[in-house]
């Protein structure tokens, strides 16, 4: 209890000072914190874009039509209408990002997996989830053992057979119109149903008619604006017409967020027209080493012509052997130690540890890829295959510890009710506990592939090369990864050059891939918790 002398018992003296001083020095550390890694980040940007090199017009042109445009309508908008500046931003932030996630899925299709490989495994995957769904309506008719060997039979037949047989025969369409039934019919039945909203089956089939439309325009128009028909199509699908979608489908939803849209037209339309202003009047633009040649370019003796391509490929193939490695079992672990494994001392043991791993060095991590998969196992080293295992038991604590926390947070009264109305514990994790913990489980996971593609000791560990000059064509391949690339280029290629201007550069592109996979996690946080 309080007593005259301003003490309390077990706290000591009651005085305010402290606690604003201890406000004040937290406030200080965290902005010094944010201005060293801001300068630092400018520094590196700097040196990889050199913005300082373009002609004073060329600043001059962007200034008057993209940054004072946006300047004067985001204040606008910020005293006005917040909700509708939130949309706006948010609609070219989708814009760009799925761009830059487009632009890696063309370079699957175009250098590393043929159209109609992939359009073999998505009818496999079909006709698995096909015959899953009809065995599941047999509920009551066949025992769940039975169901469940049938549906896993059906799925192994279909992904050692359909495809192979697809590929055997002898004629069969062209890459654009395999994409267009594999990715651009489901991203267009996806974007109907968002943008249709409540308006009934007439809107729904008029936006799906509209997205199928623009995919398929994109396939065949590509060829006449300098570009092939399958990255068109891959683009459109993957960027233009989800983001289109997003777009119409929210103003349909709340038709005050028009205004968004108009600042989203200024900031697009602005970057457009001085992009061509510049052109039209001879204005040249920094003299960046981070431009398409460096993103295209395999490395290279010198830095005036390395690149980065293959670097790029070869993550893309390991975020998505990590992504198919760790998830399942991720999700798996967390799904059982949470709803089903009792409360005991083998469980609380494997708590402990789990939560210890997932702090372990990632050089440990290296060590037992190459412990486990090449020495045991006689695996060659540095393919794409060991270094995805690698990278998923990396993440795999982590995956396991956010999808607990996201099951944890769904109330337990959902689940009481759930067992009432007479569901089974599997039916009741199945159809109320998963959808409502599957945004907090996927944010987790990008995050947690977001430090397994910046990760470079457990590559080096298992023997993965730090330079390759053609992309990987399969998992057996050797494959290199961006911050592998970077690493050569500050180490092994320490010239001037590569360390002024490739490195930099190598780390802006690093740097932009993690900031968009941690803003798609934050996106989903924040719709998640507002749909709380």
């Amino acid at each position: 209890m309080a007593t005259g002398d301003n003490r309390i018992e077990g706290f000591g003296h009651v005085s305010r000072t402290v606690g604003t001083v201890f406000r004040y020095l937290l406030l200080a550390a965290t902005l010094f914190g944010i201005v060293a890694l801001t300068i630092l980040l400018i520094y590196v940007a700097n040196d990889a874009i050199q913005p300082l090199t373009a002609d004073p017009g060329w600043h001059l042109t962007f200034f008057l039509t993209l940054v004072l445009p946006t300047l004067v309508a985001g204040s606008y908008l910020l005293r006005t209408d917040v909700p509708s500046l939130k949309f706006g931003a948010a609609v070219v932030g989708m814009l760009a990002v799925s761009t830059m996630f487009a632009g890696g899925a063309a370079m699957i299709f175009v250098d590393i997996v043929e159209p109609v490989t992939w359009f073999g495994y998505v009818l496999a995957l079909g006709i698995s989830l096909a015959a899953v769904v009809g065995l599941e309506r047999l509920d009551r008719r066949l025992p769940f053992l039975a169901r469940f060997g049938l549906a896993g039979a059906v799925v192994v037949l279909s992904v050692l057979f359909v495809p192979a047989f697809v590929r055997s025969l002898p004629v069969y369409p062209s890459d654009w119109i395999m994409l267009t039934l594999s990715i651009g019919i489901p991203v267009a039945a996806l974007v109907g149903r968002y943008v249709a909203a409540e308006g009934g089956r007439r809107a729904l089939a008029l936006a799906f008619v509209v997205a199928v439309a623009a995919i398929v325009l994109a396939g065949i128009a590509g060829p006449l604006v300098g570009v092939s028909s399958v990255p068109g199509l891959v683009v459109m699908a993957v960027a233009v017409v989800p983001t289109g979608g997003y777009a119409v489908g929210t103003v349909r939803r709340n038709a005050d967020r028009q205004t968004g849209l108009a600042f989203a037209g200024v900031i697009l339309g602005g970057a457009l027209v001085g992009a061509v202003a510049v052109d039209a009047l001879g204005f040249h633009g920094p003299r960046s080493w981070l431009d398409w040649q460096f993103l295209t370019n395999a490395h290279s003796g010198t830095a005036a012509q390395a690149g980065l391509y293959p670097a790029i490929g070869g993550s893309i193939l390991l975020m998505v052997t990590v992504a198919a490695l760790s998830f399942p079992l991720g999700v798996g672990a967390a799904v059982y130690l949470e709803e089903y494994a009792p409360d005991n001392r083998f469980t609380r043991f494997i708590d402990v540890n789990i939560s210890n791993l997932a702090g372990v060095p990632s050089v440990v991590y290296g060590l037992l890829g190459l412990g486990v998969f090449v020495t045991y196992l006689g695996q060659p080293t540095g393919t794409v295959l060991i270094g995805g295992a690698t990278l998923a038991l990396l993440i795999l604590p982590i995956v396991i510890i956010s999808a607990r926390e996201a099951l944890r947070s769904v109330p337990d009264e959902m689940r009481q009710a759930s067992y009432g109305m007479g569901a089974t514990r599997w039916q009741t994790i199945k159809n109320v506990v998963l959808p409502r913990a599957f945004p907090g489980i996927l944010t987790g996971t990008i995050l947690a592939l977001g430090r397994a593609i910046g990760e470079t000791a457990p590559l080096i560990m298992i023997g993965a090369p730090n330079v390759l000059f053609s992309l990987p064509t399969g998992f057996s391949s050797k494959v290199s990864a961006m911050p592998l690339q970077v690493y050569a280029w500050a180490s092994l290629f320490a010239s001037e050059p590569f360390y002024q201007a490739a490195v930099p550069a190598g780390v802006v592109v690093l740097l932009i891939v993690l900031l968009s996979m941690n803003s798609i996690a934050i996106v989903l946080r924040n719709k998640y918790q507002s749909d709380q």
